[in-house]
C-alpha cells in the first residue's frame, strides 16, 4: 500500500465533512467555558452547515460552479481528438458475486459507459488510466479493461497502470501517448472532476478535450433534495475535494 496515498486521504478525511465540521463543532463547544456566546454560535453553525450539505439542494453550493467548469461534449470537439482517454475512480474489492475478484466501482463504470459510447462513435483508440495505490494485486486499469471487453465489447488500446492520483495519471499516460504519437485526447472523468483533470493533463502536455459525464447539478430538484441524507453529504464531500484539489495543484503544481 502507498504510504502518500494514505497520508493524503487520512489529510482529506480531516478537511472534508462531516468530520472537518464536527471538529469545528467540537472546539465551539470547548469555546463555551470562556467565551460562551462565542462558542455556541460556532458550533450551532457548523452543525446547521453540515445539515445543509447533507442534502442534495445544499450540496449544489458547492457542485454547480465546479461542473459549470465542465461543459458537455458536442459532436463538432471530436475531431480534435486522437484517442479517448478514461480515469478511474476507485474498485469493489472482492466481490462475491464474481468470485471475490476485484469489480470498477459505480462511479468507474459510469465513465466505461460513456467512454464505450463515444468510442463507438468514434473508433478512436481507448486509453484506460488507473494503477493500485491501495495495494491490490490488480490495477484499476487492468479492471477497466476488461469490463470495456467483456461488458461493452469495447477493445483498449492502452493501460496505464502505474498511477496513484490524478497527476500521476497525467504524468504516465502522457509518455505512452507521446510515445506513439499522440497528443491530443477525449479525456472521459466525472464533470466534478474534470477541471482538475484537465487542468494537470495540460501541464504535461496533452491537448484535452473535455468529455465529462456523470452531472449533479442539471436534474431538476424535488422535495425530498432539502432533506439531509447520505447522497447529498457524499457530493458534498466530493466537491469540496475538487476544489480543494483545485487549489493544491496551482500551488504544485502551476496548473490553473
Amino acid at each position: 500500500m502507498n504510504a502518500s496515498w494514505v497520508a493524503t486521504n487520512a489529510a482529506a478525511t480531516l478537511l472534508l465533512p462531516p468530520l472537518n465540521l464536527l471538529l469545528v463543532a467540537g472546539f465551539g463547544l470547548l469555546l463555551r467555558r470562556r467565551w460562551p456566546r462565542a462558542g455556541r454560535t460556532l458550533a450551532i453553525g457548523a452543525v446547521a452547515l453540515l445539515l445543509v450539505l447533507c442534502t442534495n439542494a445544499g450540496s449544489l453550493l458547492l457542485v454547480a460552479p465546479l461542473e459549470r467548469l465542465a461543459s458537455p461534449l458536442t459532436a463538432a470537439d471530436v475531431p480534435a481528438a486522437q484517442a479517448i482517454m478514461v480515469l478511474g475512480g476507485g474498485r469493489i474489492g472482492a466481490a462475491p458475486e464474481y468470485g471475490g475478484h476485484d469489480i470498477p466501482s459505480l462511479p468507474t463504470l459510469a465513465r466505461l459507459r460513456y467512454a464505450a459510447h463515444l468510442q463507438r462513435a468514434s473508433g478512436l483508440p481507448l486509453l484506460v488510466s488507473g494503477g493500485s495505490p491501495d495495494g491490490a494485486a490488480d490495477s484499476e486499469a487492468a479492471l477497466m479493461a476488461r469490463s470495456l471487453r467483456e461488458d461493452f465489447a469495447v477493445p483498449v488500446r492502452w493501460l496505464e497502470q502505474d498511477s496513484d492520483n490524478t497527476a500521476d495519471n497525467a504524468r504516465y499516460a502522457a509518455q505512452q501517448l507521446h510515445g506513439d504519437g499522440v497528443q491530443s485526447v477525449l479525456l472521459v472523468t466525472d464533470a466534478m472532476h474534470m477541471p482538475r483533470s484537465q487542468a494537470i493533463f495540460a501541464r504535461y502536455g496533452l491537448q484535452v478535450v473535455a468529455a465529462p459525464t456523470v452531472f449533479f447539478s442539471r436534474p431538476r430538484l424535488t422535495p425530498l433534495d432539502f432533506f439531509p441524507g447520505g447522497e447529498g453529504l457524499r457530493r458534498s464531500h466530493y466537491a469540496l475535494h475538487e476544489w480543494i484539489g483545485l487549489l493544491w495543484y496551482r500551488l504544485r503544481h502551476g496548473a490553473a
